[in-house]
């Protein structure tokens, strides 16, 4: 089968140089803005894939200027200083490039639509670096890790526990495995992944839907340099019965490539995001990323605790960013928790995607899974994986345990697209707080497990248990913002003068909070404006009660 690789929308009239390493001398070059773009928000099929247009559709979510690719006249003018054009991030606003001369970065420093040149790289790496830290692969008997449990129509082989561990088996006995659903998997190479009979199925298929190199674009081979990759898609993608099944078997794959194996360079991060952005563009639904960022080859950019705040490193930007796209994004916490930096790293620090702990086959936290909290107090990591004994692929066949928060992620990944196609009304909000409400800690949630272990057919008893009564014809109201934060505003507009009940209720039907108001015409009034900074996030209903009539509300906390 030919393997569809993918190159940019946008076509630079530049010159295609093929070269093995990045060598010194990237940076990242910002733009102004992206005025007189040939682009526009009412032709979004120049840009977005249909896909990428309707999950923005059915999830009530517009097209906005930061949805635009960069302008390509000002890409043009960066190439023509003499750059070499790397990678483009719409998001961010800006692209990152290589040149050997200070020449042509002041020349480009001089175009009227850049504001800055940012150098990323200034070293090469011969060796390559531990790609995780505190990441193993350990050697034992996977017979032990064989049983029989009745409940299994499939064979999973010895990644049984990992999949009965978050209760996927259910999910997956009434056909929810993936069909349809898009994951794109980024990460540092995917050496193995052609031949590894694991994932016979996945070209079989055809579920491999294209490849994309971010780390060397003009070569375009993800299969090169790391097995990493193969062993993290293992986990959501295989389907050897016997020996192992994924946690979304028939789910179709994007693999991308952002991670530099040779390196520990910032420019990583912005490949994250161009990464990101074409997950987006070509419709993907879940992201997966074991990747983590905090310290670096130039100690310049390493990140401290302070900058963990969710809203300042470029993946945790870029994370954010695509979760506004309707993305889901699952991201390793890191493997730090048992160093003198113990704390989710970027982008795992970032306010609305799940970061992924790791815990062993006893769902015993791992020592070296990170935790939180980030610097502004939210709670890290989201909910918790088997990441210690995970059942991955290896060498060019056969199956083996590997620890790090690496395969804890993909499992949550894998299972929570099964969840989404299980329920496709849901948004990706809806999605991230049914699995927080399903999982073991959820009534008192922390910073070494999070919510929890989840429980995947809990979440989904959550979803399809609720019900909507019939709006209210007496009196219209606007939540806003939803979701929120702290305080949430209800601005109600009625012809007469009404006493009303607000009760707020959980998503398992307990009643959370109550208060009456008297309302006037056209009147807006804020609600448990001190109760509310308290709640956990996910999903909750606001029950409105007038004069015998009812209505509810679906809101959700952050």
């Amino acid at each position: 089968m030919k393997l569809k690789t993918v190159f940019p929308f946008i076509l630079l009239l530049i010159s295609f140089q093929s070269f093995a390493q990045i060598a010194p001398d990237t940076y990242y070059i910002q733009f102004t803005d992206k005025n007189n773009s040939p682009y526009s928000i009412d032709n979004p099929l120049q840009f977005l894939s249909q896909r990428a247009i309707d999950r923005r559709v059915n999830q009530g979510i517009e097209i906005v200027e930061n949805d635009l690719p960069v302008n390509p006249q000002y890409m043009q003018g960066v190439a023509d200083a003499g750059a070499i054009i790397l990678n483009a991030t719409k998001w961010l606003n800006g692209v990152t490039i290589y040149t050997e001369s200070q020449t042509v970065v002041d020349n480009i420093l001089a175009l009227p639509y850049v504001s800055s040149a940012l150098k990323l790289v200034n070293k090469e790496s011969t060796e390559e670096k531990s790609f995780f830290k505190n990441e193993s692969f350990g050697e034992i008997d996977l017979e032990s890790f064989i049983t029989e449990r009745s409940t299994s129509e499939l064979n999973y082989g010895a990644a049984e526990n990992q999949i009965d561990q978050i209760n996927g088996i259910p999910l997956h006995n009434m056909g929810y495995q993936g069909q349809g659903m898009v994951i794109a998997v980024l990460d540092g190479g995917f050496v193995g992944v052609e031949e590894h009979p694991v994932f016979d199925s996945l070209w079989a298929n055809s579920q491999i839907l294209g490849t994309r190199d971010f780390v060397h674009p003009y070569d375009q081979d993800v299969f090169t340099e790391s097995e990493h990759g193969k062993s993290v898609l293992s986990t959501i993608g295989a389907n050897e019965p016997g020996q192992m099944i994924g946690t979304a078997p028939k789910a179709n794959f994007w693999l991308l490539r952002s991670e530099d194996v040779m390196t520990e360079n910032i420019i990583e991060e912005y490949n994250w995001v161009s990464a990101a952005e074409f997950a987006d563009s070509v419709g993907a639904d879940v992201i997966n990323s074991s990747l983590s960022y905090q310290d670096f080859d130039m100690p310049q950019w390493d990140h401290s605790y302070e900058d963990l705040d969710g809203n300042s490193a470029p993946s945790t930007i870029g994370a954010d960013m695509v979760t506004s796209k309707g993305v889901l994004v699952c991201n390793s916490a890191g493997n730090s928790g048992d160093s003198g930096f113990p704390w989710n790293a970027a982008p795992a620090d970032a306010d609305n995607i799940l970061s992924i702990g790791a815990v062993n086959e006893s769902g015993i936290r791992a020592e070296f899974s990170s935790i939180g909290p980030t610097v502004d107090g939210r709670i890290k990591p989201a909910v918790m994986a088997q990441g210690s004994g995970t059942i991955v692929a290896r060498n060019t066949e056969g199956v083996g345990p590997g620890s790090g928060t690496s395969y804890s992620s993909p499992i949550i990944a894998g299972m929570s697209a099964c969840l989404w196609q299980a329920n496709p009304t849901m948004t990706v909000l809806e999605i991230q707080a049914a699995i927080k409400e399903s999982a073991s800690r959820a009534d008192s949630p922390d910073n070494l497990y999070g919510w929890g272990i989840p429980d995947y057919m809990e979440a989904h008893t959550i979803m399809t248990d609720i019900e909507f009564p019939l709006e209210n014809k007496e009196i219209h109201v606007k939540t806003f913002p939803n979701p929120f934060n702290s305080m949430l505003s209800i601005e109600v507009k009625s012809t007469v003068n009404e006493n009303v009940e607000f009760e707020l209720y959980n998503l398992i039907g307990s009643l959370i909070l109550s208060e009456h108001h008297q309302i006037n015409s056209n009147s807006t009034i804020s609600l448990f404006q001190y109760q509310l900074r308290t709640l956990n996030a996910g999903i909750y209903f606001l029950k409105i009660n007038s004069n015998g009539n009812t209505s509810t509300i679906k809101l959700i906390k952050q």
